[in-house]
């Protein structure tokens, strides 16, 4: 892939010299750098309305218990933090009292005893992760009553083939933590590291030894963790192109077998830890473009497949060996494999995606804890889909997950024919082609190299709501248009 210019990038702090690259068209980076989402779902969390309430997720999965007895995926959320991160855009609690986290296993074991037999109990849980915050802001003893609970209401499996991870501070784990994570079933461990480099960390206030994450990379390996993955974050305050370099040099000489390589969004009107964050020390567009291109260019070196936004993986990984097989699902948690169609959300803030629609809980703790104290389920909103948008859904995740799109199939499982119900679309793509980010072969859509950088720009293309907020630029749907990031 050809890469980005190389100028000197000068801050208050540091000169980095960069390597000499071809140049950006600044042009068409002003007009991709727009707000968009990143569509881990469609129709995105935006759309989720009040006027979806419990009796409708009730007729939902009882709808879904009908239909259905394939394998389940659960995501567990624990919202707790012992530190703010700057950066984080997640939903979080930052608290140092470990009596948070007692109350909260009592409350997400009162939502999971209201909420499993809204499930088949012979549907086998074959993913399951649990993320935050920190999951293991929870201890030893807490984490195995979770997984008890869990155990005791759903269908746990100890096949090969499971994917049970939990996200991880590696400040917060020790060896014997990795130890009796393995025996509680978890054989994938996520690991935020964000950056190697001591300004960067500084700067949003996440000090991590590389030495720590290399003892706990050897030590999971060591117990047989079948996947190590890395979390990182590009466009960071304090990056530029030189401590990046370093940073993904560290990290392919750890070699895990998944890294998520996020783009920093900068959204302080949104979320307050931002805030802690200058502005003026952040990459401008052209700089996250040469990083992404300097990231692709490392990782494809050093043997990473690149599946598709943000993720890269060795060829061997199943995640790999399902976009090989168009089997690559894209959902809340990113990308998975697609061996469990239906999700059920625990905790605060967790989302459940069933065929034909999403049910988003609480956000706020005491909202959440309220909820479960009248004994009802704390689902606070949600969305039902309707026919367009599962046809529209599906062509999303086939262009994120596949990079390509074959017409054809869509015609077929849906009983359309594409040109005439996508034709606003296919006029709206006619400039993106000829700006190279996309081709086509027949019936099927390519996305190209310079496409790939600019992924969620193509599937906005089909995204109704959008196109909504657009037309009317005083409405409800623009005004919350403005909460995405960024695309670049």
């Amino acid at each position: 892939m050809d890469l980005p210019p190389a100028s000197i990038a000068k801050d208050k702090h540091r000169v980095a010299t960069r390597p000499s690259l071809p140049m950006w068209d600044q042009q068409l980076i002003a007009k991709y750098d727009v707000p968009g989402p990143r569509y881990t779902s469609y129709p995105t969390a935006v759309q989720f309305a009040g006027d979806y309430d419990l009796e409708v997720y009730r007729q939902e999965a009882r709808d879904n218990l009908q239909q259905t007895i394939a394998p389940l995926s659960l995501y567990v959320h624990i919202p707790f933090c012992q530190n703010i991160c700057y950066y984080c855009a997640c939903n979080k609690v930052v608290t140092s009292d470990p009596s948070a986290a007692r109350t909260y296993l009592d409350y997400l074991t009162q939502e999971i005893e209201l909420q499993s037999p809204m499930v088949d109990k012979h549907r086998t849980v074959m993913q399951l992760h649990l993320g935050g915050g920190t999951p293991t802001f929870f201890d030893g003893a807490e984490l195995t009553e979770l997984m008890h609970v869990l155990a005791s209401h759903y269908k746990l499996t100890d096949s090969e083939r499971r994917e049970y991870s939990i996200e991880i501070d590696p400040r917060t784990v020790t060896k014997d933590s990795l130890a009796l994570l393995k025996g509680l079933g978890f054989n994938r461990l996520s690991l935020g590291v964000q950056d190697f480099d001591e300004q960067v960390q500084q700067a949003i206030n996440r000090r991590q030894r590389y030495g720590m994450i290399k003892i706990l990379t050897e030590t999971a390996r060591l117990y047989q963790f079948k996947s190590i993955s890395y979390d990182l974050i590009y466009g960071l305050p304090m990056q530029t192109l030189e401590t990046l370099s370093v940073t993904l040099d560290k990290t392919i000489a750890l070699s895990p077998d998944r890294i998520a390589f996020y783009s920093y969004a900068h959204l302080p009107k949104r979320f307050k830890s931002q805030r802690a964050i200058d502005r003026l020390d952040l990459p401008s567009a052209v700089e996250k473009l040469e990083m992404l291109s300097l990231i692709t260019e490392k990782l494809l070196a050093a043997g990473y497949v690149h599946i598709g936004m943000d993720h890269f993986v060795k060829p061997k990984d199943d995640l790999a060996l399902a976009r090989h097989e168009g089997k690559l699902q894209r959902n809340f948690q990113g990308y998975s494999t697609c061996m469990a169609p239906d999700l059920v959300g625990l905790g605060v803030s967790s989302i459940s995606a069933m065929q034909s629609s999403y049910a988003q809980n609480e956000r706020a703790l005491d909202d959440y804890y309220q909820r479960l104290d009248a004994g009802i389920l704390p689902i606070a909103k949600g969305f039902k889909l309707s026919e367009d948008d599962q046809i529209r859904r599906a062509v999303i995740n086939r262009i994120i997950c596949d990079l390509q799109l074959d017409t054809q199939t869509v015609e077929k499982q849906f009983g359309i024919i594409f040109s005439e119900y996508f034709s606003q679309e296919l006029l709206a793509l006619k400039p993106l082609q000829s700006d190279g980010l996309l081709c086509w072969h027949g019936d099927k859509l390519t996305v190209s190299e310079l496409g790939q950088l600019m992924l969620r720009n193509i599937c906005m293309v089909f995204d109704k709501y959008l196109r909504r907020a657009n037309d009317n630029s005083s409405g409800r749907e623009q005004s919350e248009s403005i909460r995405f990031s960024n695309t670049l």
